[in-house]
């Protein structure tokens, strides 16, 4: 990297701009200048006219001042003799390169959502000074940019990232204890989180909360048993099959948007059909009384639970859920006897009306074409697998392993193939020689009865609603609850391996909470203005922006300190005009003796 002057004649009159640049090697031996960052105009005119004053603070006087800089290699001239200081360029020097674009996206999405408003008066700084409502900022950016445990946030990331800047706090904020003893303070305010994010989610997006999506999921982590009677992790069905793990169960309310609004965290033995009614109760506590539509996967509902919504009528209780194959069976025959209609394109329903309920067949073929797709791949495969151990002829003992993993790998599929398996050998020396005889073959009858179910599920609903495709389209809206369990396992890395008391887990996917209230919130705004992006693209795109100190030295033995952000390219610029997003201006610049400069962030005192 070196020091690059740009000069400029603008009205009779010289300026020079300086700049950081380097020189970039590519293909033909070619060597190409890298515009990294701008400096601005350093003055070294002789007339006092064109001297350009800056501000610069001064760390041994704690006190602003100001200078104008010259080279070292020029005079100065004697009417800036007073606060000239002369600046050896060719020695200036790069320190702490450190993550910056993210942090400052993060916090804007925190601004717009004013969280501070909701947490500064809850969090109280300690009575050492250490902020945790900055400590809280920080662990959520964390567990957005860059998730991991809180030991790594203290000994790597805090000082690798620019928080330290846009928080004004120095390394202390980040010490070993301070994030486990801030995730202590957290959750007794989650209700009160709860009904201030969803004012702000209306004023910002005018979201409404007529329908509510609803389901559960598991996450595991590994844990020394036995547990304290009533604690939460147990162990249970494991949707991430890793049923060896103790996990806890969490439920989760969102919009059609994807907006949460509300979860629990439930232990892990938890059965879904139990979740229903207490969750029922705690979303008509927390938001009051209100015709809602709630939208549920198959397996939550019990019938006593249906039968409670459908004897609520003021306000109404409506729900449209899937159902079990087993119904679907039942009903048939009755189901047969009427005509398809046409609900969208390539989507169609039969409607069967039964009491209070009405069931909707729905027949989509773009959901034909997908389980047509899945079956054939794995058939294909299982069908290859089957005749590699029909031409190996293993022993009998190895045959029947070697099927029970295809059969594991292969799923529904297996019950596609009929297997014809020689006679079991009598002594154990027999089952361990090779055998022939092992046969199989495709059950056509099988597969016409799957063609005929491909591409239909069947809903019930007490909704009283004329279209039948608006019942079909509230079912669609579950993806959004998958999207929103899919973020907070891959994106945010919800999994609690990191903690062994059960309230820091409860604290952890706290947190997790917030950081995806945040990526929501961009996700949405992603939707009216760059739908082509997503908010992991946005934060990569602007996580590759650094933040460096550069240091000049002085002829007079001090260094003068610009702490900058590197410019922004031009994929970028166009996204902060597309998003309305204006970046900050540059901090000034600092002045300290030599040698009284600290290898860490030392902040500016905060301005009155």
């Amino acid at each position: 990297m070196y020091l690059k002057c740009h000069s400029r004649l603008k009205d009779g009159k010289e300026h020079h701009y300086y700049s950081i640049a380097e020189k970039v090697s590519c293909g033909g031996g070619r060597r190409v200048e890298r515009h990294i960052f701008y400096l601005g105009e350093i003055n070294d005119s002789q007339r006092e006219g064109w001297l350009k004053l800056i501000e610069a603070f001064d760390v041994r006087n704690q006190q602003q001042t100001k200078l104008a800089l010259f080279a070292s290699d020029r005079p100065v001239p004697m009417h800036a003799a007073d606060f000239a200081v002369r600046v050896r360029l060719a020695e200036f020097r790069i320190h702490r390169p450190r993550q910056w674009g993210a942090c400052w996206v993060f916090g804007l999405l925190w601004e717009q959502l004013k969280l501070g408003e909701f947490w500064q008066g809850r969090l109280r700084p300690s009575r050492q000074g250490t902020s945790w409502y900055h400590l809280l900022v920080v662990l959520c950016a964390y567990r957005w940019i860059d998730p991991g445990s809180e030991w790594r946030l203290h000994r790597e990331w805090y000082s690798k990232s620019a928080m330290g800047d846009l928080l004004n706090e120095d390394f202390a904020l980040g010490a070993k204890d301070n994030p486990y003893r801030c995730l202590d303070k957290l959750v007794v305010h989650k209700a009160a989180l709860f009904s201030y994010l969803q004012e702000r989610w209306r004023d910002l997006f005018s979201i409404s909360y007529d329908v509510l999506l609803y389901d559960l999921t598991s996450t595991y982590f590994e844990s020394d048993s036995p547990f304290p009677e009533g604690d939460k992790r147990q162990f249970g069905h494991s949707r991430d099959k890793r049923s060896d793990c103790v996990q806890v169960v969490i439920a989760l309310v969102v919009t059609p948007e994807g907006f949460p609004l509300a979860y629990e965290v439930l232990a892990g033995n938890t059965s879904d059909k139990t979740t229903l009614e207490m969750f029922l109760y705690k979303i008509e506590s927390q938001y009051g009384k209100a015709r809602r539509v709630w939208v549920m996967d198959r397996g939550i509902p019990t019938e006593e639970s249906l039968a409670v919504m459908r004897g609520q009528t003021d306000p109404p209780l409506q729900y449209v859920v899937g159902t079990p194959k087993g119904r679907l069976s039942k009903l048939e025959a009755e189901l047969l006897k009427l005509p398809w209609q046409e609900a969208r394109p390539s989507v169609q329903v039969k409607l069967l009306s039964q009491e209070q309920e009405l069931f909707v067949l729905v027949h989509s073929q773009a959901r034909v074409s997908k389980e047509r797709a899945i079956r054939r791949r794995k058939l294909k495969k299982l069908w290859a697998r089957l005749r590699e151990l029909k031409e190996q002829r293993p022993s009998y003992q190895a045959l029947l392993m070697k099927l029970g993993a295809a059969k594991a790998e292969a799923g529904r599929v297996w019950s596609l193939i009929k297997l014809s398996l020689p006679k079991a050998p009598r002594t154990k020396k027999a089952r361990e020689q090779r055998v022939a005889g092992f046969a199989f073959a495709l059950r056509k009858d099988k597969l016409r009865e799957v063609f005929k179910r491909e591409g239909r599920y069947l809903l019930r609903t007490n909704l009283k609603e004329t279209d039948p495709g608006k019942v079909w389209e509230f079912y669609l809206q579950l993806v959004e609850v998958e999207e929103a369990f899919k973020n907070l396992k891959g994106d945010l890395c919800i999994r609690p391996i990191f903690h062994q008391l059960e309230r820091r887990i409860e604290a952890h996917i706290f947190v997790c909470f917030l950081a995806y209230s945040v990526q929501v919130t961009l996700r949405h705004q992603l939707r009216a203005k760059a739908p082509g992006l997503t908010a992991r693209q946005v934060l990569e795109k602007f996580g590759r922006m650094q933040m460096m100190d550069v240091h000049f030295p002085t002829t007079d033995g001090r260094e003068l300190v610009f702490v900058r952000y590197t410019q922004p390219e031009k994929d970028q610029q166009l996204l902060l005009a597309q998003m309305n997003w204006e970046l900050p201006p540059q901090s000034p610049p600092r002045i300290t003796a030599k040698g009284e400069l600290e290898n860490g962030y030392r902040p500016l005192p905060a301005q009155a």
